[in-house]
């Protein structure tokens, strides 16, 4: 087990003793990052509070590479694989991300410990002239990184245009206020962590754009064999989020959904129900796939695996196969 700098006193978490005086979180340097980094610093010392909390910045392939397609990087593992590294080699303790970035598929060791409450998972329409998508003229220019948002949004909206648009928040929106687009497609989390609710003209509805896997969602990776620091970072633990995101995170295991596939999972609990709505095209979006399932909460993982087999039989297999 590594224990590098941990220092230790009195306490119990699941029969093991631990007081960490200090914690090391790994995070990207972007602004968005770094507030998520912040919040799950916060809510850390405000749990425990002996405990400080050291934010070390690092910068990923995902973040030096800004003008390909993710599918051509690597797909999301290229926002990670810096932090997991540091995880495994010890210079971190825990790494903090946006779950939509987390590929399905983790290192061996690691593992997710912690996800806290949910932000909306919900897309974002921002435009300096246009109130909703609806409103935009045939032809409009509209960037977004996303094929699952391109995809989806072309069958609700057709005649726009879509356009690839990478960089950070702050580089969409100059490029949007620069007139490069009529309108961009971000997230609804993302701009509220920033102060920037007030650029969102519309939440675009779940049932047109199906959200992401862990959309909204802030998680923190671990090393398996840590349980001091499990125990840490689970009591800010969100249940409710936590059966929700584990559930998307399973439909797209099952499918090995990357970059490549436009692929959209959201769980929705609601009173008495749990609903699980999916979304899966092929590139060009010539081949579309939407399935859901309904059930109890208490079998969030069973309806996963029913979704997710439900898709494979319905042609998500091969969709897979040739991408």
């Amino acid at each position: 087990m590594i224990w590098n700098s941990l220092m230790w006193a009195a306490g119990t978490v699941a029969g093991y003793n631990y007081n960490m005086e200090k914690l090391r979180i790994a995070t990207r340097q972007s602004a968005l990052a770094l507030w998520q980094a912040n919040h799950i610093k916060s809510l850390l010392e405000s749990a425990h509070a002996e405990l400080q909390c050291e934010i070390i910045g690092m910068t990923t392939l995902g973040d030096r590479n800004k003008s390909s397609p993710l599918s051509q990087m690597g797909g999301k593992g290229v926002f990670v694989k810096e932090l997991e590294t540091a995880l495994l080699d010890g210079s971190a303790d825990i790494a903090v991300h946006s779950m939509k970035d987390v590929p399905g598929e983790l290192p061996r060791g690691l593992a997710i410990t912690s996800i806290v409450e949910r932000a909306s998972p919900q897309d974002a329409f921002v435009s300096n002239r246009f109130e909703s998508l609806a409103d935009l003229p045939k032809g409009s220019r509209v960037g977004s990184s996303s094929l699952r948002r391109v995809r989806q949004l072309q069958l609700a909206y057709p005649g726009l245009e879509f356009i690839e648009l990478r960089g950070n928040v702050d580089t969409r929106l100059r490029k949007l206020d620069d007139d490069e687009y009529d309108a961009v497609i971000l997230a609804v989390a993302g701009l509220t962590r920033l102060g920037l609710s007030n650029r969102v003209r519309e939440a675009i509805a779940t049932d047109i754009c199906i959200p992401a896997a862990g959309q909204g969602a802030v998680g923190i990776e671990s090393r398996s064999n840590d349980p001091v620091v499990t125990g840490l970072v689970e009591s800010i633990n969100h249940s409710l989020t936590r059966i929700c995101v584990t559930a998307e995170r399973k439909v797209t295991q099952l499918l090995g959904a990357t970059c490549n596939l436009p692929v959209a999972v959201y769980a929705e609990p609601t009173a008495g129900e749990f609903l699980l709505n999916s979304f899966i095209s092929d590139p060009g979006g010539n081949v579309i796939i939407r399935e859901q399932v309904t059930g109890r909460i208490e079998d969030a993982a069973s309806l996963a695996e029913r979704l997710g087999n439900n898709l494979l039989a319905r042609g998500a297999v091969d969709l897979m196969a040739q991408h």
